[in-house]
């Protein structure tokens, strides 16, 4: 019987606490117990500390999880709640996504100070984001615009807005979701000229391989169609690099035991593009998207690659 409560390790911001409490709460749920069998366990990560920087100039995705992923390999936590997206496509040895939350809206959201919509954006206007998906995609609808970094966490980019340093922003319609926050959203991205990044809108669980205890712990909550489908875009983005220095996109979809995939790769100023789309059986996902990673690499070429670094 399990003595200490389980040690839930998150980052600080308001998002990734909502995150760790939906996932405690359908912990508790599924398996009857009661709050205090759980401890959210808050840690720093250099991801939050440094703000003035992309993330490709100080070490990609990996450094919203270092910290928290030392602990889980030594056994101070259970396990930890991430946003699938900041997730590295290559984890320490001896850890591994366990579970998968439903996945919610995978969209992107603009918040247009300006106008309401991208397209109704004024000439030459300024659009914050420090996403490089984000930013090429903006570039390919509408190469007039002036894209500038926007980092921190999602209430220091809404008031980076409304001090005027831009005339829009996007975020993760997810994140606003689960932050109770979606009246500051003024338009919601179709996913075909604006498809999001792979693991957009679904909270995985990170664990020690291996450790039955805490899998047979987490198994009731994991969500397998949304399992399937990031295991789909992970691969394909592991193909493709999959750092923050690749505007990459990919969407997963699943109908029955059948999985749709489209995947985008595109130069950093929007102006060359590539695109696949692939259908197969769920339970083949990551074979899908390995292959259409190597489809889009093969159409591409090595030059395309290049202009990246």
């Amino acid at each position: 019987m399990q003595m200490k409560p389980y040690r839930i390790g998150t980052r600080g911001s308001p998002l990734a606490l909502a995150q760790a409490h939906e996932t405690r709460d359908r912990l508790i749920e599924a398996h009857g117990l009661a709050e205090d069998a759980f401890e959210i366990v808050v840690l720093s990560t250099k991801g939050d500390r440094v703000t003035d920087r992309s993330l490709s100039e100080i070490g990609g995705k990996g450094l919203f999880t270092l910290e928290i992923e030392e602990q889980l390999s030594d056994g101070r936590l259970d396990f930890a709640v991430h946003s699938s997206k900041d997730m590295a496509t290559s984890l320490p040895d001896g850890l591994g996504i366990i579970a998968y939350l439903e996945r919610e809206d995978p969209r992107d959201a603009l918040i247009g100070r300006s106008a309401p919509r991208l397209l109704d954006l004024p000439a030459n206007a300024i659009v914050g984001t420090s996403s490089l998906r984000r930013q090429a995609l903006v570039r390919r609808l509408r190469p007039d615009i002036t894209v500038i970094g926007f980092r921190g966490q999602v209430e220091t980019r809404l008031r980076k807005l409304a001090d005027g340093q831009a005339d829009a922003t996007l975020l993760a319609h997810a994140g606003l979701l689960r932050l109770g926050n979606t009246a500051v959203i003024t338009e919601l991205l179709d996913p075909e000229s604006f498809p999001p990044a792979p693991g957009q809108g679904a909270i995985c669980i990170e664990a020690r391989l291996g450790d039955s205890r805490i899998a047979d712990l987490l198994a009731p909550i994991n969500h397998a169609p949304t399992f399937a489908a990031l295991t789909c875009e992970r691969a394909f983005l592991a193909t493709l690099d999959g750092s923050c220095r690749t505007p990459i996109a990919g969407l997963a979809r699943i109908d029955g035991d059948r999985m749709m995939f489209h995947g985008t790769v595109l130069t950093p100023d929007g102006s060359v593009s590539h695109e696949v789309r692939r259908q197969g059986h769920a339970a083949s996902a990551a074979e899908l998207g390995t292959s259409a990673g190597t489809e889009i690499r093969d159409a591409a070429g090595t030059a395309f690659f290049d202009s990246w670094i």
